[in-house]
């Protein structure tokens, strides 16, 4: 869970009173990030732009290194020879799985 220093948090009515101030803070690096709070409960966060368009690329590269493994993974099977495959009701066995019950 992240972590918030009390000057990190407002309530939506105070951050709507100084939307204004606090984006700038986001935006010179003075704050990291805020978090929204209605009702107590933390609804949102804010962050800078560049903060965003780094972690999305992040998501993005983890996602493609994903599909790659996928990929390589389905590339390697495609190469064994049917006399290696194992049957589901063999594979079933091996683990007591009960297929009736799935």
């Amino acid at each position: 869970m992240v972590k918030y220093a009390q000057n990190e948090l407002f309530s939506i009515t105070d951050f709507t009173k100084q939307i204004g101030s606090v984006v700038n803070n986001i935006k010179e690096h003075s704050l990291e990030k805020i978090g929204i709070l209605k009702n107590n409960r933390l609804e949102a966060v804010v962050i800078s732009t560049d903060e965003y368009e780094r972690l999305k690329a992040l998501d993005e590269e983890i996602e493609l290194a994903e599909h790659t493994q996928i990929y390589n993974s389905v590339k390697e099977r495609m190469l064994t020879s049917k006399s290696e495959y194992i049957s589901m009701e063999d594979m079933a066995k091996k683990f007591d799985i009960d297929l009736d019950k799935i």
